[in-house]
This record gives structure tokens, sequence and C-alpha cells, in this order.
């Protein structure tokens, strides 16, 4: 089992809890961080982290993480992650200790999914009480837990100021409140202490440091329901009487709808690629993204002639082991980034798709690089997976662009689809290889 990637925790929504608070820098580390495994242990149930992550990877224990935690030292500071990666869950909590004597720092980053674990109510009671053990003893001027779509939409943590302004302030108002908040002695003074402890909310309880906890609703999956979003207005306001409720529900509401499932319905010629795209955007702008691919229609592919022009090469078995060999040379330098590439199957082609639009090709590298190299290369590829999958039959031209494929009634010019290919990251989508071999597919005798 592996740590889980960026990719997996971006897979689906996930419940988000982030602390900074600060520890006893004289009492031994181990006892000191007792209270925050024991209560771990006691209180996640089914997300429980089976894993440590560090200089190597460990089976969760008590003597490991002090291991870990002891291998990850850097100067004055360390830090480890627990994870569990299977089928039904995924959770990532990174831990960073900060030793200098002056500020000692302890910061939590926790990360379970899929969020629709936290529809019950027992497991969101366990993991309240689980984060007031932790804010009691590891103080924070403020803690909160939601979901990671909604708090991207949220604006946190900047809440529309710069860098130099967050990093200086912090949560220095209640800019926005969540499913769970932690609010430290300073930020509540700030509010007003009955003010704070009045908040129309499911859960609101002074704790012994001053802080007050504060979760609007019962469970934490519910958060965008039409219900859940008016405790949330109703909340935010009576803290910040400067608001105007009907504004701050409308834009809850907004964010409610930006999050509604939208299914995907691809055109069928692009669907195997455009499948792949959602994935790659942020939670909170994926269901929108979906929309917006539904809605694209690729233009007909226009790189063919009803009649081809005849071979004008004087060596037309030399011309073609040139083709073979700007195609190897294609697959020599992705093979590692796109395995299937030497498989040479129409899914190969899908997998080039994903992999250039991902990395921006055409926008990243060198002009000169692209049209010199990669795109002749390509070109030669996308031909011999013609002539390989569908019959088809090359005739080579002196010029690059004009070379030909010949599949039933229709002549194919892939390297002219390669160059208007590779211009931009939109012309990705536009003159797909994926499209491109299946229209070619029709026409197979």
């Amino acid at each position: 089992m592996n740590a889980p990637t960026f990719q997996e925790l971006n897979a689906g929504d996930s419940l988000r809890f982030f602390l900074e608070g600060s520890f006893d820098r004289q009492v031994p580390v181990e006892r000191e961080l007792e209270s925050l495994f024991q209560s771990l242990e006691k209180n996640a149930g089914s997300w429980m982290p089976t894993a440590i992550a560090g200089k190597r990877q460990r089976k969760y224990s008590r003597s490991s993480l002090w291991k870990a935690l002891d291998e990850g030292r850097k100067g004055k500071s360390t830090s480890i992650e627990l994870f569990r990666s299977d089928s039904a869950l995924v959770s990532s909590l990174s831990l960073y200790l900060g030793l200098t004597t002056h500020q000692p720092s302890l910061n939590l980053n926790l990360q379970v999914q899929p969020l629709s674990y936290f529809n019950g109510h027992e497991c969101c009671r366990m993991f309240v009480d689980m984060v007031r053990d932790w804010v009691v003893k590891y103080p924070s001027p403020f803690a909160m837990a939601h979901s990671a779509a909604d708090d991207q939409l949220s604006g946190a943590p900047h809440f529309g100021r710069d860098d130099e302004a967050t990093l200086r302030d912090g949560f220095d108002r209640v800019y926005e409140l969540f499913w769970l908040n932690v609010f430290g002695p300073k930020l509540v003074e700030s509010v007003g202490r009955e003010r704070m402890l009045s908040t129309p909310a499911h859960l609101v309880e002074e704790l012994p440091n001053g802080s007050v906890l504060v979760v609007l609703w019962p469970t934490a999956a519910e958060f965008a329901s039409e219900e859940a979003r008016g405790v949330q207005a109703r909340a935010h306001v009576h803290l910040r009487p400067d608001l105007d409720f009907d504004t701050v529900l409308r834009t809850l509401k907004e964010r409610s709808a930006a999050l509604a499932p939208v299914e995907p319905r691809f055109h069928p010629d692009v669907a195997p690629f455009l499948s792949r795209l959602p994935d790659e955007f942020a939670i909170s702008e994926r269901q929108r993204k979906i929309a917006e691919l539904n809605a694209f229609r690729p233009p007909v592919p226009e790189e063919w002639l009803p009649v081809g022009l005849p071979a004008d090469v004087e060596n037309p078995e030399r011309v073609l082991e040139s083709y073979g060999d700007l195609s190897e040379g294609l697959v020599a330098a992705l093979h590692t980034k796109v395995p299937s590439i030497l498989d040479a199957t129409p899914e190969s082609l899908t997998d080039l798709d994903a992999y250039f639009w991902r990395e921006n090709f055409p926008e990243r590298y060198k002009r000169e690089l692209i049209d010199e190299h990669t795109a002749p290369a390509l070109g030669a590829y996308l031909g011999g997976m013609l002539v390989r999958r569908l019959g088809g039959t090359w005739v080579p031209r002196q010029k690059l662009e004009e070379s030909q494929v010949r599949v039933g009634q229709r002549v194919w010019m892939p390297f002219l689809r390669a160059r208007r290919y590779m211009q931009s990251r939109e012309s990705l989508l536009e003159y797909s290889l994926t499209q491109f071999f299946k229209e070619a597919e029709r026409y197979r005798p």
C-alpha cells in the first residue's frame, strides 16, 4: 500500500480538517503527542490510518510513529504522513512539528474520502469528539473541517486578501463558516463571547481553554442541502452583523449549484478522451467542466481526400522506413510516460491525447521542437496506426503533410492532422487523435 497521491485525494470530495496549533516543548514529544494518537485511535473508526509514510513505509503503531518522526527530523522540525488507501476509504493525515523552544507548533492537515462516509451521525459525532480533544490539548487560533470542494469555492485561505496579508493576519475575523469551526480565544473576544455562544447552530460549546467549538449541522456530508445552507447563512450573519443574510445565502446556494453532480454526456467520438479530463481539475470546478465538455462538439475531420495524390518519391521504401524511424522515436521518447504507446492500439491514441493535454504540451514546449520533431513523429505514429489497425496503405509524398494512408475509399493525411493537433491546448480537443482514428475507422472496407 502506498500513500495516496494528489490525484487519488482529488478523485472525489472529501472531508478536510486543518489545524495550526501549539504544544508544550518542555514535555518529551512522545508523551506530548500521546493525546493526539489516543484520540485518533479511539474516534477514527473505519478511516483509521493503517500505515506511516516517512523515509520508509511502516505499518501503523506507536513505536513506528516515534521512529518515523525521528527519521523525518530536519533541523528544528519534523513531519510524517499517516494514511489509509483501500477501495472504500482513503485518508491522509499530515503532521508537522516545529520544534523551536520559542514558539513550538503542531500543524495537522487531514483528508478523508469520500465525503459521503460522513452521512452517518455516529461517525460525525466521533469526528467532533476527536477534534475537541485535539484543540483542547493543542490550542489553535482557528481550526475547521468541511467539504474540500466547498472550501475551495469559499476563497479560503485568502478570502480576497493577498499572500502577505493572509500570512500576517490569518483567520483574524469570521470570513467564512464551515461545517465544524473552532474559534480561538482571541477571535472569540473580537466577536464577543456572548454572541459567539448564542450562534444558531447544531452544536455550540465553550472549551476549557477559552475556545468555542461550533458545528453547524449534524452531518458533514449534508453541508450543501438547502436546510444546512440556511443554517450556515444565519450563523454567519449572526457572527458578522455587517453581512446581509440574503446575499450570504445566495452565494452559498450558488456554491451548492456549482457542486451539484452533472452526468457526463460527451460526444461519442471523443468520449474516451474527454472522460479523462474532469479529474484533472480541482474538485470545485469539476461539475462545471463536465457541463462544458458535454457541450463540446469537435469539428468533423477534414484531413482526408476523396481521391488520393499519387506517390511522388523516388524511393518509397526508404521514405516508409523514415516514417518508421519517426514513429519509433516518439515511442522511445514517451514510453515511460505513456506506456500503452508500445501497444499501438486505439487506446494508445487516447492515452496520448490525455498526456499531451495534461502536460499542456503545445504551449509548454518550444515551437521549433514541436514543429520539427514532435508533430512529424506523431503523424508517422498515427499513420502507422491506420496501416496496422485499419488495413491502410501508405502513399508517401515529398511534402510530408501531403503523405497519405488509404483506408477503403478515402485517403487520410495523418501528418497534416498532427500539425493542426499540436497548435495549442484547445487544438488537442478539436483535432484529437482519438476522433481522427474513429472517423477513419468508419471507412474501413
